[in-house]
């Protein structure tokens, strides 16, 4: 009969080795773009993130450059067990976005709520639209 203790470590330590097993992937966030008369609203799936884990600016060339970085690190100090996996995550995402010449770049703002980080991008006042409306004639 074999001894289960000695075989199970084995079995989670080829396993849990094997160079063919998938690291962590990455994918890239989901971004939408809503555009209004007043505004371009650009909205990043970022659930689990912190207002700390972005960097949002305005390059060089004018152009929106968002940065996410996550570290997490899993750790636990129980000296009376011996660990078969530890987990260490790192994400990192940039994505730059040409913007249009209507907006008003001094103006954009950012927020992060409830998993979403979005971004404000207010058009110019002349790009606004106008309401339609009817001319009397005299």
């Amino acid at each position: 009969m074999m001894n289960r203790n000695q075989w199970l470590p084995t079995v989670f330590n080829d396993l849990f080795n094997a160079d063919f097993m998938p690291k962590a992937s990455a994918t890239a966030p989901a971004i939408n773009v809503v555009e209004s008369d007043k505004d371009y609203t650009v909205e990043l799936a970022a659930p689990g993130l912190k207002k700390e884990d972005f960097k949002v600016n305005i390059n060089d060339e004018g152009n929106l450059v968002i940065k996410m970085e996550q570290k997490n690190e899993q750790k636990e100090e129980d000296k009376s067990r011996h660990y078969l996996r530890r987990e260490f995550s790192y994400s990192k995402f940039e994505q730059t976005l040409i913007l249009p010449d209507d907006v008003e770049k001094d103006q954009i703002s950012a927020k992060v709520e409830h998993g979403v980080l979005t971004i404000d991008l207010p058009k110019t006042a002349a790009a606004q639209k106008k309401p339609a409306r009817q001319i009397e004639i005299g």
